[in-house]
């Protein structure tokens, strides 16, 4: 493991990353939005926008604190603006992904990691999802094992997370073909099959934004 204690991401790049995902979320608003009226309630777009927007106006604020202070500021942002699904699924994770942090302002790439792995284990606790079931956890659980196991070979950090953003964008395309089980689109049934959820959509922009941010 001894690279990844080399590997050190500090504060700055972890507020440009909001940055850049407020930019993202803003260009792929309609993009988001559309996926989610085929099969959902048509405001997942819009919704992550508001958050987002949000999380803007308190940024210069926020980024004064450590980054367990700055994400459970970000997450609560979202729990409390986003509507439908979403906020409490993207408000969880990003309040328990600043908590391996432990209120430092710089972190070393295996904390990187854990910071993954726990904001995504409460996506999965708080939505009840597993993979299969038509939603962002399609996306994130397969990120997440392929991860882990790049960590465990010992590959290089940007080699091992570029493998995340892979196996996620792969995990997200397999919702196309499945029968929602959770939210709002279980209700459309067979209908659902040939879209992609919106959950795992926007949850592969939110890995794409960490990664083309790297050091």
């Amino acid at each position: 493991m001894f690279m990844y204690k080399d590997y050190i991401l500090n504060k700055s790049y972890f507020v440009k990353v909001i940055e850049n995902l407020a930019e993202v979320i803003e260009q792929q608003k309609d993009y988001l939005t559309k996926l989610d009226s085929e099969i959902g309630d048509g405001d997942h777009g819009v919704n992550l926008s508001i958050g987002f927007r949000e999380i803007m106006k308190n940024l210069p604020e926020w980024k004064e604190g450590n980054l367990t202070f700055f994400f459970k500021k970000v997450g609560m942002a979202l729990l409390s603006k986003v509507g439908g699904a979403a906020g409490p699924l993207y408000g969880s994770f990003f309040m328990k992904f600043g908590e391996p942090a432990e209120n430092k302002e710089e972190v070393d790439f295996e904390v990187f990691y854990n910071m993954f792995k726990v904001a995504i284990e409460s996506v999965e606790m708080r939505g009840k999802a597993v993979v299969g079931e038509k939603t962002m956890v399609d996306a994130l659980r397969p990120g997440l094992d392929a991860f882990t196991k790049a960590i465990e070979e010992n590959i290089e950090p940007k080699k091992a997370f570029e493998i995340f953003v892979e196996a996620a964008k792969k995990g997200a395309d397999s919702t196309i073909p499945l029968v929602a089980k959770k939210g709002r689109a279980m209700r459309l049934g067979e209908r659902a099959i040939g879209h992609l959820d919106p959950g795992a959509a926007s949850s592969v922009l939110i890995l794409e934004t960490f990664r083309n941010n790297l050091p």
